[in-house]
């Protein structure tokens, strides 16, 4: 391991100027202390970065091996719930083990389950058209700042959606579709006393009305933060804003969320524009003021939507807009609730806010400015920061590829001008990272135990694929002075966020109950037949439609052979009648493109079209007992 203490070695550049001696493996040690190079190098491309700190890298597993193993059989400590980017689905991991346990569709169709392809998934879908999407931040449910095990929100870009996964079956259960924006970015759940909002960030500009009448209209263009509500799934309230919104989170007072803007003027739409300002600003967002406007019919509402629409931009009493270098990217509330950290993109600075001083400032006591405690530099291109609970802060390099671990109290000690060496470690990773996330880390209960960085590149950590390569999820052990590296892991496809809740805040069921509201309207259908779902093998005509009802138990079907005519439109539906928790079943019929899993005690149906004449095979799709493969049955199509 390089020794930074070494005299042979360059000199650490002005930005560094306030690191400890703990400081660790910085780039610049490798690159002769050229902060202008660093920037280069990021730039460009991190290809260099395996040959800069593989070495020193390899040094930090030394004894920290084996400190993660989750032995066979043993059970991790944590739940991951990571996004799955533009594959539209969340992957279920355990942590520290870095198992991927599940994915849960959520936006995309999945063949496995039949998600998007059941009647009960397109009606969580809303029949959209759109059976892809970007997901990129999971959050969970919490009650009093910590989480609560209900529910898991995440959001999708592509498509202006917001989607809610019920925690007890880790199934999607309601998307949201957004009105009046475009491009769902950030996105964070309301804390204390409970989690009655969902907060969303619409980070593009587009103009009202977006009818094609104003298109180059600038100052018509705008966008949006929403405010929905997580049991209804409905947006109650939106704010406009100045500038493009990016990520968003909440305080621990129930009272205030707040976002980051870039492109603070508003009217800029190209790369130049966005970039122009040295400072933007965090919108600090006032919930009882705006509540109280929605209330007292102080909005209005826009074309195609009833959602009471509120005017949030500058000068409003509803919102404050606080001055921060430069495209601030990240906010995040440590875990105490005392300060926030806004993570500033194209500056090597962070801003830490005091959060007890916003009720001064919305009551106009003192100024936007007057609510910094700290602004530091860390390194080049910071975009999130993760907590420890134990003071300390971890926030993302992009450009320098490291991990910067510093102390919150020491760089406001170095802000008001005390000599305080408030950066305690830099550790490289590979390559590129966005979020990082450390255990219980966004929570009152944050211990301090892991980090997770996702990283963007991966390049030289795995085996070949081809042109399109992995990314990368690593594993940190932040439970002693010093970060150690213990874990590389490719992910498919991207890593965006990621948080990691302790096992013990998640109870999922073992069995389907039999009266679960996701198959409700199924059950319904069945009721209007004079159906029993859990004894009946019958089949219903009405017209050219079918319902076929029939019940499952290892290894077959309660029927192994029904008849339609050739154009009828068939829903077959399946109870799976088993009381063992891993006894799942499934249906597929050969050449239909059609197939499901059915739970135990689950009913799941799916709908299709009998276009093809003569005998057509079903059979199930999820093994079951030693006679799977004989579980099957005959559809005849008689012409």
């Amino acid at each position: 391991m390089i020794d930074p203490n070494d005299k042979n070695l360059p000199a650490v550049d002005a930005e560094d100027k306030n690191a400890s001696e703990h400081v660790k493996m910085s780039r610049r040690l490798f690159l002769g202390g050229s902060t202008a190079m660093v920037g280069a190098v990021g730039a460009i491309g991190a290809g260099i970065g395996s040959v800069l700190s593989a070495p020193a890298l390899a040094d930090t597993h030394k004894g920290a091996a084996s400190h993660h193993v989750v032995a066979p059989g043993e059970l991790d400590e944590y739940y991951g719930f990571w996004s799955g980017g533009h594959s539209g689905e969340v992957r279920i991991m355990g942590v520290p083990s870095m198992r991927e346990i599940m994915r849960i569709p959520v936006f995309n169709i999945d063949s496995a389950t039949g998600y998007g392809l059941t009647n009960e998934s397109k009606e969580v879908l809303n029949h959209t058209t759109h059976l892809a999407g970007d997901a990129h931040h999971p959050h969970m449910s919490m009650t009093d700042g910590q989480y609560d095990g209900k529910y898991l929100f995440i959001n999708d870009k592509s498509n202006s959606r917001v989607a809610r996964i019920r925690c007890d079956i880790m199934k999607t259960d309601k998307i949201c579709e957004v009105p009046n924006v475009q491009a769902i970015h950030g996105l964070r759940v309301q804390k204390v006393p409970f989690t009655k909002y969902i907060f969303a960030n619409a980070e593009f500009v587009i103009p009202h009305p977006n009818d094609g009448s104003n298109m180059d209209d600038t100052e018509a263009y705008y966008t949006m933060f929403s405010a929905i509500d997580a049991e209804s799934m409905e947006v109650k309230w939106q704010v406009i804003v100045d500038g493009n919104l990016d990520n968003t989170d909440a305080d621990y007072t129930g009272k205030y969320a707040f976002s980051t803007c870039y492109n603070s003027p508003g009217e800029s739409l190209d790369l130049a524009g966005t970039m122009r300002n040295e400072r933007d600003h965090l919108v600090i967002f006032n919930i009882e003021r705006i509540e109280a406007a929605v209330a007292a019919g102080d909005f209005q509402t826009l074309a195609g939507s009833d959602v009471p629409v509120v005017n949030g931009r500058k000068g409003s009493k509803l919102t404050a807009y606080v001055p921060v270098p430069k495209s601030p990217h990240g906010i995040n509330t440590a875990p105490g609730g005392k300060y926030c950290v806004v993570n500033g993109k194209l500056s090597p600075t962070v801003s830490v806010l005091e959060i007890a001083k916003f009720d001064d400032l919305f009551d106009g006591k003192i100024e936007p400015r007057d609510t910094i405690a700290a602004e530091v530099e860390l390194g080049l291109g910071p975009l999130h920061t993760a907590f420890d609970g134990r003071g300390n802060a971890y926030t993302t390099l992009f450009i320098d590829s490291q991990i910067c671990k510093w102390n919150i109290e020491k760089a406001i000690e170095s802000y008001q001008g005390k000599k305080s060496n408030y950066i305690l470690q830099k550790l490289d990773v590979h390559y590129q990272p966005g979020h990082n996330h450390t255990t219980m880390g966004e929570t009152r209960d944050a211990d301090g135990k892991y980090l997770v960085t996702l990283n963007k590149f991966s390049k030289d950590r795995f085996l070949s694929v081809g042109p399109l390569h992995p990314e990368n999820d690593q594993l940190i052990d932040i439970s002693g002075d010093e970060m150690v590296l213990l874990h590389d892991g490719p992910a498919f496809a991207e890593p965006h966020d990621v948080i990691m809740v302790h096992r013990s805040k998640v109870k999922p069921a073992k069995l389907w109950s039999r009266d679960d509201p996701y198959f409700a309207t199924t059950r319904a259908i069945a009721k209007k037949d004079g159906i029993t779902l859990e004894a009946d093998n019958k089949v219903i005509r009405d017209g050219n439609k079918v319902r076929v009802y029939m019940t499952s138990v290892a290894p077959a079907y309660g029927m192994d052979k029904f008849t339609v005519k050739l154009g009828d439109e068939v829903t077959v539906i399946v109870t799976n009648l088993d009381m063992i928790e891993d006894v799942t079943h499934g249906f597929c019929m050969v050449n239909h493109g059609v197939q499901m899993e059915v739970g135990p005690q689950q009913t799941a149906s799916i709908t299709f079209i009998a276009d093809k004449p003569g005998v057509q095979w079903f059979y199930c799709n999820w093994f079951c007992h030693a006679l799977h493969m004989e579980m099957r049955g005959r559809m005849f199509v008689e012409v």
